[in-house]
C-alpha cells in the first residue's frame, strides 16, 4: 500500500482475576489477516486469550478465532482437568473442521469476494437442511453437498493461545506468534517460534518428503507449523503430527507467582521489530504513565510501524494482547524459567528463539 492503514481495533476487559488490553492494526499490508480471541470467562475459573496470524488469506485465522476456544472447552480432556491435552486436540480439530462441505461453507462465509474459494456465492446460498443443530459447539456433522470432498484450505494461520486457570498458565503455540511473560522485569519466552530451519522441524519436513529452500518449506511457507495449509498435509501414510507442516502445538505449563508482572501474546509483526526483552522493557516504561492496557498496546504498534516499506520490518499486520494478573497468586514455588539473554549495548539484537524451560 502507498500509505499504512493505522486505524486500530482496541479493546479492554477484566474480571476478578485479571485484566487485559489488546490492539490490532492492518499497517502497510493490503489486507488484515490477523485475528484474536479474548474470552475472560471460558468457564468459572478459566480465561482464554489467543492471537492468530493468517497467511494466504484471512479465513483460517478468523475460523480459529471463532472456534478454537470452543473446541478446548468441549473436549472431554478439558472436563477431566487435562487442559494441555485439550489444547493439543483443539489445534488438530481446526484442520478437521475446515474440511468437507461444512468446512467449505464456514470458510466461504468468513471470507470475502477476493478469497481463493471459487463459487463463493453458491457457498452462501447453499445451506444444509439440518436446522439449527449446527450451532452447538461440537455438532459438526457430515454434510452432503458439492464440496463434500474439500480437503481444506491452502491458506493457513499461526495460533498462540494462553489459558489461565487459577494459578496455572497453559500456553499452546504453533507457528511464529509468541507468548512472553515478564517476571520481575525479565522476559521469558513461553513459546518457541517454529521456523523451518530449527533442527526438529527440519527433520520432520525432510522425513515427510518436503524440502527447505531459502528458509521456506517447499520454497514457499516460512513456518514449520500452522493450522490450515492443507497442501502440506496430504501424505496419507503419516499421522497429523508427522506431516510436512503440522498443527501440533508445543504446550507449556507455568505456575504463576507474585513476581509475574504481565503476559504478552503477539504476532510476528511485533517480534520482527523488537526482542522479547525490548518489548517487556518498553511496556514497563509505558505502564509508569498509562493505566489503560489497550493504550499501551497501541503505543507498541505505533513504535513498530515502519516509516516506509523499504526495510520490510514493521510492514506486517500487528496484533498484541497484554494481560495483568490482578491479585497476588498464592504459590509456593515459582516455575523455573530461562530468561532471554539481554544484549549488550554493542551487541546485535538478542536471538529470541530459545523457549523457556518450564514444563
Amino acid at each position: 500500500m502507498s500509505s499504512p492503514k493505522t486505524d486500530k481495533f482496541s479493546e479492554d476487559g477484566e474480571n476478578n482475576k485479571l485484566r487485559y488490553g489488546l490492539s490490532s492494526m492492518q499497517g502497510w499490508r493490503a489486507s488484515m489477516e490477523d485475528a484474536h480471541a479474548a474470552i475472560l470467562d471460558l468457564d468459572d475459573n478459566t480465561s482464554f486469550l489467543g492471537v492468530y496470524d493468517g497467511h494466504g488469506g484471512k479465513v483460517v485465522s478468523k475460523f480459529c478465532a471463532k472456534y478454537l476456544h470452543q473446541q478446548v472447552l468441549s473436549n472431554e480432556a478439558y472436563a477431566a482437568g487435562d487442559v494441555g491435552t485439550s489444547l493439543q486436540k483443539a489445534f488438530f480439530r481446526m484442520d478437521e473442521m475446515m474440511q468437507g462441505q461444512r468446512g467449505w461453507r464456514e470458510l466461504a462465509v468468513l471470507g470475502d469476494k477476493i478469497n481463493k474459494f471459487s463459487g463463493m456465492i453458491e457457498g452462501l446460498i447453499w445451506s444444509p437442511r439440518s436446522g439449527d443443530s449446527a450451532n452447538k459447539p461440537d455438532a459438526w456433522a457430515f454434510e452432503e453437498g458439492p464440496h463434500s470432498d474439500f480437503t481444506g484450505p491452502n491458506s493457513g494461520s499461526t495460533a498462540c493461545v494462553a489459558v489461565i486457570r487459577n494459578k496455572q498458565l497453559f500456553v499452546a503455540n504453533a507457528g511464529d506468534s509468541r507468548c512472553v511473560i515478564s517476571r520481575k522485569g525479565q522476559a521469558y519466552n513461553l513459546s518457541r517460534d517454529h521456523k523451518p530451519d530449527l533442527d526438529a522441524e527440519k527433520e520432520r519436513i525432510l522425513k515427510a518428503g518436503g524440502f527447505i529452500h531459502a528458509g521456506r518449506v517447499n520454497g514457499s511457507l516460512n513456518l514449520a507449523r500452522a493450522i490450515g495449509d492443507m497442501e502440506f498435509k496430504q501424505n496419507k501414510f503419516l499421522s497429523s503430527e508427522k506431516q510436512i507442516v503440522t498443527a501440533s502445538p508445543d504446550v507449556n505449563t507455568v505456575e504463576l507467582c507474585d513476581d509475574d508482572d504481565f503476559l504478552v501474546l503477539a504476532c510476528d509483526g511485533i517480534w520482527d521489530c523488537m526482542t522479547s526483552q525490548q518489548l517487556v522493557d518498553f511496556i514497563h516504561e509505558q505502564l509508569n504513565s498509562e493505566t489503560k492496557l489497550s493504550a499501551v498496546c497501541e503505543k507498541v504498534l505505533d513504535r513498530c510501524l515502519a516509516p516506509n516499506t523499504a526495510g520490510g520490518e514493521g510492514c506486517d499486520n500487528m496484533t498484541m494482547i497484554l494481560v495483568q494478573f490482578k491479585k497476588p497468586v498464592q504459590s509456593t514455588e515459582p516455575t523455573h524459567l530461562e530468561a532471554e539473554p539481554k544484549p549488550e549495548p554493542s551487541q546485535a539484537e538478542a536471538n529470541h528463539d530459545d523457549p523457556s524451560t518450564s514444563n
